[in-house]
């Protein structure tokens, strides 16, 4: 799944794996409801926390 995605992922790109807008991007995101770091305003999620949390729902 996702095979043609980096281990770690930024926002924009999640949006294109999951198929949601911007604003649910970043709910998700502040929520932790997809695990992720954060460095100054950037976001990196790794891949398999995509995969689990599609799995889990």
């Amino acid at each position: 799944m996702f095979e043609s995605y980096p281990d770690v992922v930024r926002p924009q790109q999640l949006e294109d794996m999951l198929q949601i807008g911007r604003t649910k991007i970043y709910g998700l995101l502040r929520t932790k409801e997809i695990p992720n770091k954060r460095i100054g305003a950037n976001y990196f999620i790794r891949k398999d926390a995509v995969i689990a949390y599609l799995e889990e729902k």
